[in-house]
């Protein structure tokens, strides 16, 4: 198996890792480390030392309440950390919702569009089937940053997933983009509550069987931070990096075969020992 994009053909034999470079004030984790320009490209370096596979940058928080930005603001705050990022030898992926944004960056050179919406924003499909060849990865989100945690999903989040990023796929192919060019990603926290998100994660399996690959997002997640709560307090994001580990080698023992992470060197080491004690391929 392997994933199509721009510059590079992507080995899905063995899982990849996706570090991680929000170049924002409000992402929920490490909003302002890499607002700069130069912070963020120094992040991106460091990542790819770190074993990065990928680099997924974005201008926008997506996190729960977070206020929208203009086209025109996100294309300033990624655009100089976009261009050095290509020359480091690694496939780059943006994280936008915006087709504006989408056909900047992808006339740039960038390799993936990582959208949250799953290109269900007017015109953003028709830009990413015109340009031929970038990877894209749709993800599931109930509702919209604004307001997905205060109104969830309710019932078995798992069918109402798998149906939607089935018929995000399948309406991507109706416009002529190879299933090659495809990831699904469950969208785990967008929406849905700290059972739903585990149940995604216990049957993920039920996901992989539509035929693409996966890419799961756990990284830090409020999910975790709840699970390992101390009296009743979770736990906060910076202190999330031992059960982001876990909850990644989780899904990559049920299918998945990119994590998306911000702790690059951790999970690559964790799925090293994976990898040597079950045989998989380095």
């Amino acid at each position: 198996m392997f994933w199509q994009t721009s510059r590079f053909r992507i080995d899905l034999s063995r899982p990849q890792v996706m570090g991680i470079v929000n170049v924002t004030p409000d992402s929920f984790s490490d909003g302002g480390r890499h607002i700069d320009p130069r912070a963020a490209l120094r992040r991106c370096e460091q990542l790819v030392g770190e074993g990065a596979d990928i680099l997924d940058i974005g201008g926008e928080s997506t996190r729960p309440g977070a206020a929208p930005v203009s086209p025109a603001e996100e294309l300033a705050r990624i655009e100089p950390v976009i261009r050095g990022a290509l020359t480091l030898g690694v496939p780059v992926s943006v994280d936008t919702f915006k087709p504006e944004v989408m056909q900047r960056v992808l006339d740039w050179g960038v390799d993936i569009i990582n959208d949250v919406r799953a290109l269900q924003e007017a015109g953003s499909a028709l830009v990413v089937a015109r340009h031929g060849s970038c990877g894209v990865c749709l993800m599931h989100m109930h509702r919209d940053p604004q307001s997905m945690q205060l109104a969830p999903m309710e019932g078995d989040a798992v069918p109402v997933v798998r149906a939607f990023l089935a018929q995000a796929a399948a309406r991507l192919q109706v416009l002529g983009v190879e299933h090659t060019r495809i990831v699904l990603d469950p969208g785990i926290g967008f929406g849905k509550t700290v059972a739903q998100n585990c149940a995604l994660l216990a049957r993920q399996r039920a996901l992989a069987d539509l035929g693409f690959p996966l890419l799961v997002g756990w990284s830090r997640k409020s999910t975790l931070g709840a699970i390992t709560a101390v009296d009743g307090v979770a736990t906060p994001p910076a202190e999330r990096l031992l059960p982001s580990v876990a909850a990644a080698l989780l899904a990559v023992e049920r299918g998945a075969a990119v994590v998306r992470v911000h702790d690059v060197r951790e999970t690559v080491q964790a799925l090293r020992v994976w990898q040597a004690c079950t045989g998989h391929p380095t």
